[in-house]
């Protein structure tokens, strides 16, 4: 097996070690759901005895139970087993009882032994002996509370979490770089700087405070004008819309659950009512119905009525609604449609996460219209876009390209056709081998191609992607003339670049470690004046930095300098010019350089404001010392 392959079976091998650990220390009254491998080690979730819980203080124990468990060198056995032989060897386990019961009658159950003590239903592959695992190195860094299958209406569970790696070097290597991730959690750096916050009366949709929103505009503004330049028009469009749209999209009946819907009104109840037959959750199937009162006078909902609306998800059907306003000719294509509007969608409350995870926000959307015959210069110039985006950004990325699966839509030649170019494009983008190909991975609409960019610590994030879609268009019915005069169907490019401008800010946070390029910094330059009589000279340089664009925030209290200084410090303001007697009678600033003990002096006033113009227009990466 590769590397990459043992190391899954490691992790995947210690996590029935945990939950035989844990059985030992709380009882065989445990009851152990599940325990997949993850990226850096694995979880098991529990249901514990009443009164019992895990805590990060019981780590400890739990770990060198492990490590007991792991030395008595038991043999792992697997063994295939029939539905029912498996429920009754499992009778005492409620959530390994529900997996059993969901599976086909006939289906050949497999199941691991560690030792004679303990069982757990998995297809493996696991171990041989525990032995093999004494040089692993692992650590229990996490116990929180789940949902049993993610459902909160369900059995609430205690997931433990540990990291698992092959040799105690790498495991060092990667909790110092968890730690240096905690440094840089953007909803830490989010709240140092005021950029953000969140209220329970609006889950998953941030709040924007002032200097957070003066980098969000700061971010649309970028992406304005570089697609102006490329040839891009911006449109924007309702919020909410009618049940109608969704239906021809096949939104609602492929996405309903990620919606907000309001539902159309049915009317009003003219006495009390009591409504039998009420269960919260349609796949629990083991929830008892309920009786529900209603008060004369409540208004009867139905979503199934066609005056119901939804908050849209994605921008899409509104750009086909905006191309099907008018007859088009071949001549007008590539029509490129951007938008910036508002979107939501449903999550789960323990999917959110900060600015990762959200059900508000907004994308770099873009919707292009064209020919077959202009897929293909399409794609490079969208390539060359993100290109630039990242570049300005500092960080690498790769691209995947997804091609044609089984239940794909449309011509296959068409098809064909596009994956390459698609294939073309990226080769002389990238290189030969330069990107990788997922076969059979593309939606069912189109191929795609995602772009996989890497922050400071090597991390990796899916922004953008390029989505073909020849299905979206038929749907609505576009069309445009061709050259002969015959009525075609026009190809759809959906795009984005930053994709969720939330999410997109949360990379940037902690990529930047919340010390932001100069020209997306909420605010550029602090302004000390050391005494009152300074202020005037002080207004003058705010003036003069302010017409030239630069983002300015000046202390004029009587506070002293060194507290002056410490506010804009703690916001990472990238220069503090400190502005006394000397500076106003010879226009000049001195200037406190971000993220040093530097102190430059007697830098002209219109020098440093044509610097702080130049890093805005040519949108510098670097923060510069020099200003000779």
């Amino acid at each position: 097996m590769e590397k990459e392959e043992i190391l899954k079976v490691y992790r995947h091998s210690l996590a029935h070690i945990l939950a035989k650990a844990v059985i030992e220390i709380y009882g065989k009254e445990v009851q152990y759901a599940i325990g997949p491998e993850i990226e850096d080690g694995a979880y098991y979730d529990f249901a514990l005895p009443e009164g019992k819980t895990i805590t990060d203080k019981d780590f400890k124990q739990i770990e060198n139970k492990m490590r007991e468990i792991i030395k008595r060198r038991e043999d792992w056995t697997r063994k295939e087993v029939s539905k029912a032989e498996a429920l009754d060897i499992f009778k005492d386990q409620k959530f390994k009882t529900e997996l059993i019961n969901d599976l086909p009658e006939d289906e050949i159950i497999t199941i691991y032994y560690t030792g004679e003590d303990y069982v757990d239903l998995c297809r493996g592959p696991h171990v041989d002996n525990s032995q093999e695992l004494m040089s692993a190195a692992f650590e229990l860094h996490a116990a929180s509370m789940a949902y049993w299958r993610g459902d909160e209406k369900r059995d609430k569970l205690q997931r433990v979490y540990f990291y698992a790696f092959p040799n105690k070097d790498e495991l060092k290597q990667h909790i110092k770089m968890i730690e240096e991730a905690r440094e840089r959690d953007h909803k830490k750096i989010g709240a140092q700087l005021e950029l953000f916050m969140f209220d329970e009366t609006a889950p998953g949709m941030p709040y924007w405070l002032p200097r957070g929103w003066v980098m969000y505009q700061t971010l649309l503004k970028y992406s304005r004008e570089l697609q102006k330049a490329h040839g891009y028009t911006e449109i924007s469009a309702p919020l909410i819309n009618n049940k109608k749209l969704w239906l021809i999209s096949g939104h609602w009946a492929h996405y309903l659950n990620n919606m907000f819907i309001v539902p159309g009104i049915e009317g009003h109840l003219a006495a009390d009512a009591d409504i039998n037959g009420v269960i919260e959750n349609l796949k629990n199937q083991e929830e008892a119905p309920k009786a529900v009162k209603i008060m004369a006078g409540s208004v009867v909902y139905n979503r199934e009525n066609l005056d119901t609306m939804a908050a849209k998800p994605m921008n899409c059907p509104n750009a086909m609604m905006t191309f099907k306003r008018k007859n088009r000719s071949y001549k007008e294509l590539p029509i490129r449609y951007s938008e910036y509007d508002v979107l939501h969608r449903k999550e789960k409350s323990g999917q959110m996460n900060g600015l990762f995870r959200v059900q508000e926000f907004r994308q770099d959307d873009d919707h292009t219209f064209v020919m077959e015959s202009q897929i293909k210069d399409e794609i490079k110039d969208i390539i060359a876009i993100a290109d630039e985006i990242y570049t300005t950004f500092g960080v690498t990325y790769r691209a995947e390209l997804s091609t044609r699966p089984d239940d794909f839509m449309g011509d296959i030649e068409v098809w064909n056709q596009a994956e390459a170019d698609l294939k073309e494009i990226l080769t002389e983008q990238y290189g030969e081998n330069g990107f990788e190909i997922n076969e059979g991975d593309g939606a069912f609409y189109g191929p795609k191609i995602d772009l996989q960019i890497k922050d400071a610590l090597g991390r990796e994030w899916q922004c953008g992607t390029i989505q073909l879609d020849f299905q979206l268009p038929h749907n609505f019915g576009l069309t445009y003339i061709n050259d002969q005069g015959e009525s075609v169907m026009p190809v759809v490019i959906h795009r984005a670049i930053y994709g969720s401008l939330e999410r997109f800010i949360g990379i940037v946070i902690e990529n930047f470690k919340g010390m932001f390029p100069f020209w997306l910094n909420p605010y550029q330059v602090g302004i000390v004046p050391i005494r009152e009589n300074h202020n005037e000279y002080a207004k003058k340089v705010e003036e003069a930095l302010t017409a030239a664009g630069v983002r300015v925030e000046a202390d004029y209290s009587d506070n002293n300098m060194k507290t002056k200084i410490k506010g804009f410090k703690n916001f990472k303001d990238p220069y503090i010019l400190v502005l006394g007697d000397k500076e106003a009678e010879e226009n000049t600033v001195s200037i406190n350089i971000r993220g040093t003990n530097k102190q430059v002096q007697n830098v002209p006033l219109d020098k440093f404001v044509e610097i702080c113009k130049k890093l805005n227009t040519e949108h510098t990466l670097e923060l510069p010392e020099n200003f000779d």
